[in-house]
């Protein structure tokens, strides 16, 4: 393994971790609490701070801040974490916060993930794997993204909403509530749109999954009963189908919370 390479003008901190074969370009700041993983690359002018910890060869592009105090007045200075995974590409400013005490106390993005230009993730948010955010794209406190998850150009994410798996939140939405796995959303005000059937394709689901899927999605969102009751009905008739379950397990895991609906069906 080779030693990092380190250009003249940047300011490494006494008790930062650069990991091997690290390259740190022209003017980057590393603070005395970050840990770079293996073959990590800081291209230049990147400002890494706090209790940052960097993956494997991931690649951070000019002007992105990561690890900066959150923006929450009620952040006290507490030694929260931000953990980045493996493998992501952190493109021009974007921005990252760690955690908060008044909640996770740590900021975690998983692996292969791609932060396009300006994109946020604030305090105490939780992305999978293989997420996207386009140029612009924000991600308020407490957010959740699950895995495989596209959030579209300039789209803000509501503090504490869950984006569900492969979901797609189309570009200039607001989302104010959870939005299911598989889901497809747009809007100024977001809503529902049907089901994110050129990921699921992408992903490798079969035609026949994704007719499972859309069965189970018309059966969810129709205005017969409760939302409640037709959770239940959904569950029942499609019970032995994972796919249709992870839905379903995903609007059960956080009773009282509301879920994206399409614009035809109210918030049961």
């Amino acid at each position: 393994m080779a030693q990092a390479v380190i250009h003249k003008t940047a300011i490494i901190e006494d008790g930062a971790i650069i990991g091997e074969d690290c390259k740190i370009g022209a003017y980057c700041v590393v603070g005395p609490n970050v840990k770079l993983g293996r073959a990590v690359e800081l291209k230049s002018h990147v400002v890494i701070d706090g209790y940052t910890t960097i993956g494997d060869e991931t690649i951070v592009w000019p002007f992105a801040s990561l690890g900066s105090a959150p923006q929450d007045l009620k952040f006290k200075g507490e030694k929260s974490e931000l953990i980045i995974g493996a493998r992501c590409k952190i493109r021009e400013h974007v921005t990252m916060n760690p955690g908060t005490e008044g909640d996770k106390m740590k900021t975690v993005v998983g692996d292969n993930c791609l932060f396009m230009t300006a994109s946020h993730v604030a305090h105490d948010c939780i992305v999978g794997n293989n997420v996207i955010l386009a140029n612009n794209a924000t991600l308020a406190g407490h957010v959740e993204v699950g895995d495989f998850a596209i959030i579209g150009g300039l789209a803000a994410v509501h503090q504490f909403v869950r984006i569900g798996p492969f979901a797609m939140i189309g570009g200039m939405s607001g989302v104010e509530y959870d939005v299911i796995p598989y889901g497809l959303v747009k809007g100024e005000r977001a809503h529902l749109a049907g089901l994110n059937y050129v990921g699921l394709e992408r992903r490798g689901f079969t035609k026949d999954q994704v007719q499972l899927l859309m069965k189970a999605f018309r059966q969810l969102f129709d205005n017969n009963g409760t939302l409640a009751e037709r959770i239940n009905t959904v569950a029942n008739d499609f019970g032995s189908e994972q796919a249709v379950m992870r839905m379903i397990e995903f609007i059960r895991a956080k009773e009282g919370r509301s879920v994206l609906q399409p614009k035809s069906a109210a918030n049961g």
